[in-house]
């Protein structure tokens, strides 16, 4: 992936998802069942004949358009460059800011906050989907977000709702939530598709391997990158077969769900993979485990300089939306990122 909107003099190149970014060639990857996936970087303009000699013209043209189209507009988030998601999590046991705002009063407060430092969305969560979480009932779910959607809602802001059940995503779209993101990718909930069909609303459709409770314990892929990526396809395609257009759709290959610190590293050296679903890629990794893990052991209130890290790692592979605890910190590291990657931009 390079730069800019040219690569070299002579050389066939395409926007990644709309650009900013762009590309030149492509690293095509062939698996079968029980046999090692065979990758090879291949030019665009030799991918044609690639294509041919494998017998697979159709599928490589549907990739490459996949790949390089611009997104559309979702949930009024415009996809053309990174924006960024602020995480306002409405329990007493998420990993980073669990206990500081279950007073629905500073969840909205700080929510509002972030609105104002601009971010383009805020995902207001009542339930901990933390390693080794337990589920919550669904009236204590309910009664810690639906305040706080209302009034971040009321008060202009875009919100998102992070459930995994159908009536949290019904009553918190009725009350102004637009946007849906589902840890289980609409899988958990069998009502889940359609209160989204119903809705038309746009999605968030993550990968998590297990549940909550366990999902830490021993996760295993034949290949992280592909493995996920199957999975995110085939919830794409179920969305698809009931009506959700893939214009509304967005993945997330799920961070720290149901993954160790290598599975973590190869999602996200790996990211630009997941345009190839043409839909636009979430990535949240702000503040994980991992980070501290890399480092010196850092409590989770510790990892910001980690989180732009991993953050500026995604803006590089094109993801469009980064979610994240530090709100202001982050706009300014992408400040910075998009000022040194189109300079021309910049008077």
């Amino acid at each position: 992936i390079g730069i800019g909107g040219h690569s070299e003099a002579g050389i066939e190149s395409r926007l990644l998802a709309g650009g900013p970014l762009v590309f030149s060639a492509c690293e095509t990857i062939l698996r079968g069942v029980g046999v090692p996936a065979r990758r090879e970087v291949v030019t665009i303009g030799e991918l044609g004949r690639w294509a041919e000699a494998h017998g697979l013209v159709r599928e490589t043209a549907d990739l490459l358009e996949h790949l390089s189209a611009p997104r559309p507009t979702v949930a009024g988030i415009s996809l053309e460059g990174p924006r960024v998601m602020g995480i306002v999590n409405v329990t007493p046991d998420s990993f980073s800011d669990g206990g500081d705002r279950l007073d629905p009063e500073r969840a909205f407060a700080d929510g509002l906050a972030m609105h104002e430092a601009g971010a383009d969305v805020i995902d207001v969560g009542g339930e901990s989907t933390r390693p080794g979480a337990d589920p919550v009932d669904l009236e204590t779910e309910l009664q810690r977000i639906l305040p706080v959607v209302r009034q971040l809602a009321a008060a202009g802001a875009r919100v998102s709702i992070d459930t995994r059940r159908a009536v949290v995503m019904r009553e918190a779209l009725a009350a102004g939530a637009s946007l849906i993101n589902d840890v289980t990718a609409l899988s958990g909930d069998d009502d889940g598709l359609a209160v989204a069909m119903a809705a038309r609303s746009p999605v968030v459709l993550m990968h998590m391997q297990g549940e909550p409770g366990n999902m830490q314990r021993d996760p295993h892929y034949d290949d992280v990158v592909l493995d996920v990526y199957d999975y995110l396809e085939a919830r794409l395609d179920a969305c698809i077969a009931v009506g959700l257009p893939r214009a509304v759709l967005l993945v997330d290959p799920g961070i720290g769900f149901g993954k160790t610190m290598a599975h973590n590293l190869a999602l996200i050296d790996q990211l630009a993979v997941f345009h190839g679903l043409g839909c636009g890629v979430m990535l949240g990794a702000s503040r994980k485990a991992f980070i501290g893990r890399l480092s010196r052991g850092e409590a989770a209130r510790e990892r910001l300089p980690g989180s732009l890290a991993v953050a500026l790692a995604g803006a590089a592979r094109g993801a469009q939306i980064l979610r994240v605890h530090d709100v202001p910190e982050t706009l300014q590291a992408l400040a910075l990122w998009r000022a040194i990657v189109r300079p021309g931009a910049v008077t």
